[in-house]
């Protein structure tokens, strides 16, 4: 039993007085040192002393001793001079022991004697213990640094120098501090041995593992007290040095290894720590080494660094995160124990049988057993004492159970490495019986696998004995099979929770296998040891495999049990859409519960998942919807189109998944082509409303211009009305209905979009022919003046006529235009913008070319019937009959078919017996088709003349080629018509739809901007007429003279002077026709677009320029004119004329520069 020691107070006694001795005798140890690596400092340590003092200064030491105020002021008088540049290059150069303490020495006895007496020898002492505390701090630096290892007879020594520094004094604690501040001196005095167990802390934690009581223990200790020696233990360890030497059975032997190497390094650490177990027995007891020859005790040698069981006690600290001091047995060096001899004659047979008092007959199987015990008692207590600071706590063994079985362990010579592997095999026991945990499991393995330290800087045994444990080839072949042994073992347990908990893996909350994986991946795997064979693992995977199939079986029951009714009767898409959604979620929810690790050895549960379920609801989707489309069908219901675009949504989803998971395995059916008429019917629905919504669209529509504020002028983008807007997010929303579905099949999506795009043009249709019956209404409508003359009766008609003509009174009135009108033609303009806009979205030249593609070669196409579409321009009309009193008509052509029905109107040419419409008209037939062309004469007071008929047959046989062809055809009265003919083929095509609904749009847009000129030309033509044109006709009559033009260009001056009219005549002659412009334009600038207004004037200088060349240039004709050619003075005022209305037209700004009106390309 080791010696205990204790500190009590001293007896007073008288002052002792400082020995003469100077300090270079207390360090003349220092320079008999041999060894020149030890007698100086490691390279850095100068640096780490000045953190230590500096340490000191601040209070952060943790040693109390450190803590007296003069303590301080000593150390910092030195670190004044320790800092100085000189000194510490001279102390890091040379890095000596002696010129250190020797500086120290100095500095403190200036210190101390400040302020003392001459014959005052008190302070010496105090320099003592000041120095003593500078080699401590010394000492500490070494050791916190792990420089103490390589340097091991420097420590001895300085050790040695501070015990005889402190001769006189072993307390180096202030005396303030002594004895619970009571003050005074303590000495260290021996505790004397007991046989209580009161006195045994190891043997009382025994008693609690075993459950023995206090007198069951102290029976035994009394009973076996003269056998239980400390001779006997010495005599057990002679023995195992003994037996160790010859190499037999009692101890490890060269056979129990696999490699010699293992063994000398076993063998080489065994030899000191038994020397050092022997002389600390000693030490408790000298009266055992007086049978040593020569009466001499053991004697401490310089021995290097050979490994000893310091790090064996360090795993087993590391069991409960923290241990004491040591081992009392435990000193700093190694020991030479060869020549201790007990005189017992001790027998050694050859094979190694002689017993032991204290080292059981199978130190692993007994180690293992109180191994198992203890950890089993304190697990079921868990009355662990918490851990200390900066210290983790593994909370499986008790810090008394670990300090028990660390002792025991080093007495019976349990390797290091073998209590690690017993310790393993003690929690696979127990995990396999079901009595620890995972988390206890992986503890265990953690701290095996990475033990703690004593000293945070490591220390050189524990890194040895840790080599031999990381090291697997050094172990004991025994050990090495059971640790594979262990690793099998516990890998088939894992195996086994694994595959119980992925049986669950499918449920809304499974148990994690995140612990069983860690340990596995981390603890089992990647341990060179273990052994498992691929094929064993992938045995293990078919069977997880397998299992999970049927799994997603069952569950997949499971939904169709509850989402299918058990009555086919009651079967709706609802139903396979709510299965379809539930297998998606639950797909979904695997899928994010396993994305960090998608497979569990091998096994991916998602894709279990989808390759069992998805490929099972495909089948049952596909004739459930059969079934319930078959099942609708015989009873003549229709299921609601919502319900089958819901349906295709949710199988598309799962097709897609399906797809993503399973890219080499279609899908169970053709989704599309089992939904598609769906489609159809929701197309053939749409087209039958289009009509009403435009119906609608207009009757609710104002068409005024909509502007955000009052008082504000409207931009280009309000100056259209709702109805407009209206329809077209209408088409936007039938169109955005189809790109919703994502539709899978190309060519179906491209049929779907000719359909609608269809549709889209009879509603285009529907609207044009309704805005233009709207606006013809509003520009035809009965003036004032107009309405009271249809009250006349036919004589007052006539009469009236007579005075008229009499008075020669035949003035115009300017129309006025409203402004709905105008925003009417705005809306036909922002219609071909819109549908310009879905035509690039909708993407019809790729919708055409998959059409194409997909198209069956001409020769295997079946005829039908087709629609043909004629082209049918009606150019102008010649020498047509007079059917007004004024000598002229006012002409409009009508074209009819054969049954009467009307197809078509041209505008109004007011006054004109060889009319030019140039208007284009397109008449749909499937075969030939007689038209009838009637021009008619407009009149303002009772009904229109007819001005004479002609017919043409268009046959679609005549038209073949395609190519356009032009028609005169004769009048029945007098006069001819011309006609431009073209035919195109109505084909199911989207660009066919797409570019009928554009010339729609854009005729309807000339007719009306044509309506509008023609009313500005009606008063444009009388003013030119009038004010302009009858002075320069008069001049070309026959037989009347220049000079009566002349009258006209000299009117207002004297007789006597001959010359033309002045810059200001021909400028007011412009006057009347710049102010008609002038209340009109400004109402069209506040109305029309600014694409609008440009078209409309441009179209107004068309017909300016129409009525100047009248003037100029004879009508195109066969035959031969009356008009004679103007004088160059005439040209000249035509010209300015001319010049004077373009620059109207163009519309500079004077301020700006900037042209407002028509460009001046186009003028």
């Amino acid at each position: 039993m080791p010696r205990r020691m204790q500190h009590v107070s001293a007896a007073p006694r008288a002052q002792v007085q400082r020995s003469t001795t100077s300090i270079n005798d207390l360090v003349k140890d220092l320079s008999l040192i041999r060894d020149s690596k030890s007698t100086r400092f490691p390279r850095g340590f100068m640096e780490e002393l000045d953190k230590r003092i500096t340490g000191v200064l601040m209070g952060k030491e943790k040693m109390p001793e450190f803590s007296d105020p003069l303590v301080k002021r000593t150390f910092a008088a030195f670190l004044n001079e320790f800092k100085e540049t000189k000194f510490r290059k001279s102390m890091e150069k040379d890095r000596k022991v002696e010129d250190l303490l020797l500086i120290f020495y100095s500095n403190a006895t200036k210190e101390l004697q400040k302020g003392k007496a001459p014959d005052d020898d008190g302070w010496k002492l105090m320099v003592d213990r000041h120095v003593a505390l500078f080699v401590r701090l010394v000492s500490s630096t070494l050791k916190g640094n792990d420089w103490a290892r390589d340097r091991p007879e420097l420590s001895s020594r300085l050790h040695t120098l501070e015990s005889k520094l402190l001769a006189h004094d072993q307390d180096l604690a202030d005396a303030s501090q002594r004895n619970g501040g009571a003050g005074g001196s303590t000495i260290e005095v021996e505790v004397p041995r007991s046989y209580e167990v009161k006195d045994m802390p190891l043997v009382q934690v025994v008693g609690r593992i075993f459950s023995q009581s206090y007198d069951q223990l102290q029976s035994d200790i009394m009973k076996n007290k003269s056998v239980w020696t400390e001779k006997a233990a010495l005599q057990d360890l002679k023995m195992y040095q003994t037996n160790l030497s010859l190499n037999n059975k009692s101890t490890l032997n060269s056979d129990d290894f696999d490699l010699q190497e293992g063994y000398e390094m076993w063998r080489k650490a065994e030899i000191p720590d038994l020397s050092q177990m022997m002389l600390a027995i000693i030490q408790s007891n000298p009266e055992l080494a007086k049978s040593a020859p020569g009466g001499s005790l053991p004697q401490l040698q310089p021995a290097s660094a050979a490994a000893t069981d310091y790090g064996y006690t360090d795993m087993s600290r590391k069991l409960s995160g923290h241990f004491e001091n040591g081992s009392s047995y435990i000193v700093d060096q190694p020991v030479d124990m060869s020549s201790l001899d007990l005189g017992d004659n001790i027998s050694h047979t050859q094979t190694g049988d002689t017993p032991y008092v204290f080292i059981p007959p199978d130190p692993r199987a007994y180690y293992r057993y109180v191994l198992k015990e203890a950890l089993t008692y304190d697990l079921a207590v868990r009355d662990l004492q918490p851990p200390e600071a900066d210290t983790p706590s593994t909370n499986l063994l008790s810090k008394q159970s670990t300090e028990l079985l660390s002792e025991i362990g080093l007495r019976w010579r349990v390797p290091q490495f073998s209590r690690v592997v017993l310790f393993l095999d003690v929690m696979r026991e127990k995990f396999q019986d079901q009595e620890i945990s995972l988390e206890i499991l992986d503890t265990a393995f953690t701290y095996v696998k990475e033990p703690q330290l004593e000293n945070k800087k490591g220390n050189r045994s524990s890194l040895i004995v840790q080599s031999s444990l990381l090291d697997r080839a050094r172990w004991t072949i025994k050990d090495h099979a059971l640790a594979q042994q262990i690793l099998m073992a516990l890998h088939d347990a894992l195996l086994r929770e694994l595959f119980d908990l992925m049986q669950h893996c499918y449920e809304n909350k499974p148990l994690s296998i995140g612990p069983v994986m860690y340990i596995l991946e981390n603890h089992i795997y990647n341990d060179p040891l273990f052994a498992k064979s691929p094929e064993d693992l992938d045995d293990f995977t078919g069977q997880l495999k397998k299992s999970l199939h049927q799994k997603a079986r069952d569950i997949y029951n499971e939904y169709l049990s509850k989402e299918i009714p058990n009555t086919e009767t009651e079967w709706e898409f609802f139903h396979v859409i709510q299965l379809g959604k539930a297998i998606v979620k639950l797909a979904e929810k695997i899928q994010k519960r396993y994305r960090k690790n998608p497979e569990i050895t091998g096994v991916n549960p998602l894709m279990v998942l989808v390759e069992e379920m998805f490929p099972a609801y495909a089948a049952d989707a596909r004739d459930l919807v059969s079934r319930i489309m078959n099942l609708a069908q015989g009873r003549d219901e229709e299921i609601p189109i919502q319900d089958g675009f819901d349906l295709y949504k949710e199988l598309v989803e799962i097709r897609r998944v399906h797809g993503d998971a399973l890219p080499d395995v279609p899908f169970g059916f053709h989704i599309e082509g089992l939904l598609e008429d769906f489609v159809w019917r929701w197309i053939q629905s749409t087209d039958a409303s289009i009509i009403g919504w435009v119906d609608n669209a207009i009757k609710q529509d104002s068409f005024t211009v909509r502007t955000e504020h009052a008082g504000n002028i409207s931009t280009d983008e309000e100056r259209h009305s709702v109805s407009v807007v209206d329809i077209f997010r209408s088409f936007n929303q039938v169109i955005d209905q189809i790109v919703q579905l994502g539709w899978d099949d190309d060519l179906q999506y491209a049929k779907f979009m000719t359909a609608l795009s269809k549709s889209i043009g009879t509603g285009l249709a529907r609207y044009c022919e309704l805005i233009e019956q709207s606006f013809v209404k509003e520009m035809d409508r009965v003036t004032p003046e107009q309405e009271a003359a249809a009250r006349q009766t036919r004589q007052e008609k006539w009469m009236q006529l007579a005075k008229d003509t009499w008075a020669n009174k035949e003035k115009i009135e300017p129309f006025h235009f409203l402004p709905e009108s105008l925003v009417k033609l705005n809306d036909i303009g922002y219609a071909i913008l819109q549908l310009d806009k879905l035509e690039q979205e909708v993407g019809v030249e790729v919708l055409a070319e998959v059409i194409q593609r997909n198209a069956p070669p001409i020769a295997q196409r079946q005829r039908k019937v087709n629609n043909y579409v004629f082209i049918i321009k009606i150019i102008e009309a010649e020498d047509l009959k007079a059917c007004d009193m004024n000598g002229l008509s006012d002409p409009y052509v009508v074209l009819g078919d054969e049954y009467q029905k009307r197809l078509a109107k041209t505008r109004i040419i007011y006054g004109n017996l060889n009319p030019r419409w140039d208007e284009t008209v397109d008449i749909t037939t499937q075969g030939p088709l007689n038209i009838i062309a009637t021009i008619w004469d407009w009149d303002t007071l009772g009904d229109h003349d007819c001005v004479g008929r002609t017919s043409l047959k268009l046959d679609p046989s005549h038209f073949s080629d395609y190519m356009p062809r032009e028609y005169w055809l004769d009048l029945d009265t007098q006069g001819r018509l011309l006609l431009r003919v073209s035919m195109e083929g109505e084909r199911d095509d989207i660009q066919f739809y797409f570019g009928k609904a554009f010339r729609t749009l854009k005729r309807t847009e000339r007719e009306m901007t044509r309506k509008i000129t023609d009313k500005a030309s009606r008063y444009i033509a009388w003013e030119y007429k009038n004010r302009l044109i009858e002075p320069l006709k008069s001049m070309l009559t026959r037989g009347i003279k220049l000079s009566a033009v002349s009258n006209y260009f000299q009117r207002n001056r004297p007789p006597s002077v001959v010359q033309g009219p002045t810059q200001a005549d021909v400028t007011n002659a412009l006057k009347p026709l710049f102010a008609y412009f002038d209340d009109n334009f400004a109402i069209m600038k506040q109305t029309l677009t600014d694409s609008a207004m440009i078209m409309v004037m441009t179209r107004l200088w068309k017909e300016v320029l129409v009525t100047i060349e009248s003037l100029l240039v004879p009508p195109l004709s066969d035959k031969l004119s009356q008009q004679r050619p103007l004088t160059q003075q005439e040209l000249d005022i035509v010209f300015k004329w001319l010049q004077m209305l373009s620059d109207f037209f163009h519309a500079v700004d004077e301020d700006t520069g900037v042209a407002n009106g028509v460009p001046i390309d186009i003028l």
